[in-house]
């Protein structure tokens, strides 16, 4: 059985909507980018003469923030969207998980479904499997390189 630190452990990157936030480029292929650019700009000699470039301290600093960890606390952590109308509600009714709560899926989750189209196949499976699984299956796909960028809507 899995105590309630284990669960807030287990929920900490794993938004009140269901996505999962290992799978946002932002946590996984920005940082790459960003630090193979650097690498490739400090191959390059940028670190010696790119002082004499307007503001490329502050795009120095900023690329490495990108890629050390400066990026998203995760939803539970107040990151993300800050009028986020999901977060409020599911705080408000005291659910961790939209999937677990009476009214899901509701006009909240499906609104931001129509952006991100594996939003309720994944809260249904979700609640097939249950959170450890699910967030193994999720781990998975972080691992293949599958982000939410790749088949979300504009």
């Amino acid at each position: 059985m899995t105590s309630q630190a284990d669960r807030q452990q287990q929920l900490e990157f794993t938004p009140y909507c269901g996505l999962y936030c290992e799978l946002c480029a932002e946590r996984s292929r920005i940082p790459q980018r960003a630090a193979a650019l650097q690498q490739a700009m400090a191959e390059e000699g940028w670190p010696y003469w790119g002082s004499s470039v307007p503001d490329f301290t502050e795009f120095w600093r900023f690329l490495e923030g990108l890629h050390t960890g400066g990026g998203c606390p995760g939803c539970r952590a107040d990151g993300g969207y800050p009028q986020c109308q999901i977060r409020a509600c599911a705080r408000e009714r005291g659910v961790e998980l939209c999937s677990e709560c009476p009214d899901f899926p509701c006009h909240r989750v499906e609104a931001l479904a129509a952006r991100y189209p594996t939003l309720i196949a994944d809260n249904r499976r979700l609640q097939a499997v249950g959170l450890e699984q699910w967030l193994s299956e999720q781990r998975e796909r972080a691992r293949r390189g599958f982000v939410y960028a790749d088949i979300r809507y504009e």
